[in-house]
């Protein structure tokens, strides 16, 4: 049944995969699991299947159920200004042309799950240069989130949907009420009660030697190369830097438990919060300015259906090639790692949900 599929999986490593890693679970049981290829390529270690990925924004799903945890508790209100749990936003400016203005709108929780706060997506800004060298490259969590406080923003809050630092931003929110780091507040409050051994956010120096290696592509020359793990500290802004957006490191048993959850509900959300959490939550402005608006929309964190198609899934996944699909009506869980930046993602993931949609 799944010889085509997996003929399709193989079919990306002569585009220069180095290998990867698939689960496909119909009702929470696996039908297929399917790895190949070189976890190292240069030392031709073919994939095991219990290597540790970057899984980059994948995390934002990660993210976006710590807040709505506290949420489900009473401690946060979506429509909750940031500047009361972050003081220093209660005054921004917006970038208007060659013009920087007050900011007329306040941003609020919602606008950072959303992507509609009005942050880039720019990790070399120049408030975050003088900061990490004020800090030597060991900013924290809430230090990039004041640093970015002082960036104008790129447009009103609300009023478009921009890719960007938000969910970050949102990491700092979590430390704030929880009163402990990103890292421990999803070890305790998501990833032990699922039993991902394997997941952190963050990676000390000892830790970076347990990732699997990573690789680009240069789309121009059509090459391959190895990257360091120095690579993984500079896309991660500083070495104590927790990153909301793009910090975590898992496997695939381990993370398919965490879309599993999200699938099945009330386990680490209540299934109302998760029919919220993938229901559309942009206005026609916003939605205007959304990557896929013609497929798909956005709701608390990861990109979910429109009401008029027939695509039931819902999922985000990471510059590296982590991509997770979830599908809670047809009750499929599906997730493909691979292990490089620089590649056609839309079009290795697009011909993945096309195929899964052909299974329905």
């Amino acid at each position: 049944m799944y010889t085509q599929f997996k003929a399709l999986m193989d079919s990306f490593i002569p585009m220069g995969v180095p290998g990867f890693d698939a689960i496909l679970l119909k009702d929470g049981v696996p039908v297929l699991r399917y790895r190949n290829g070189y976890s190292d390529a240069e030392n031709q270690i073919p994939m095991q299947g219990n290597e540790r990925f970057n899984i980059y924004s994948c995390t934002k799903m990660i993210t976006c159920t710590a807040a709505l945890q506290l949420w489900e508790k009473g401690l946060l209100s979506l429509d909750d200004p940031l500047s009361k749990y972050l003081p220093e936003y209660a005054t921004m400016t917006v970038r208007c042309g060659d013009d920087v203005v007050p900011a007329k709108n306040t941003i609020t929780i919602k606008n950072l799950m959303t992507m509609t706060a009005g942050f880039s997506y720019d990790t070399n800004s120049p408030s975050l240069r003088k900061l990490k060298e004020a800090t030597n490259g060991k900013c924290s969590t809430r230090e990039v989130a004041y640093a970015l406080s002082q960036e104008p923003l790129l447009f009103e809050p609300g009023s478009r949907w921009e890719y960007s630092l938000g969910h970050d931003v949102l990491g700092a929110v979590i430390e704030v009420i929880s009163g402990m780091s990103l890292a421990e507040y999803v070890r305790h409050h998501i990833f032990d009660p699922l039993g991902m051994t394997n997941s952190t956010i963050g990676a000390t120096d000892e830790e970076l030697e347990s990732i699997s290696p990573l690789y680009s592509f240069d789309l121009s020359t059509n090459t391959r190369k190895r990257l360091g793990h120095i690579d993984y500290a500079r896309i991660h802004i500083g070495n104590h830097f927790l990153s909301g957006g793009a910090g975590c490191i898992s496997t695939l048993e381990d993370f398919v438990k965490f879309l599993e959850a999200l699938r099945v509900g009330d386990v680490i959300l209540k299934k109302e919060t998760i029919d919220m959490m993938t229901t559309d939550q942009l206005t026609d402005e916003q939605r205007s300015t959304f990557w896929w608006k013609h497929r798909c929309s956005y709701g608390l964190g990861v990109h979910c259906p429109l009401s008029n198609t027939d695509n039931h899934f819902f999922s985000w996944g990471g510059a590296a090639g982590a991509e997770p699909l979830i599908d809670r009506e047809h009750g499929i869980t599906f997730l493909f790692f691979r292990h490089i930046v620089g590649m056609n993602n839309d079009f290795i993931n697009d011909a993945l949900r096309e195929h899964l949609r052909s299974l329905l």
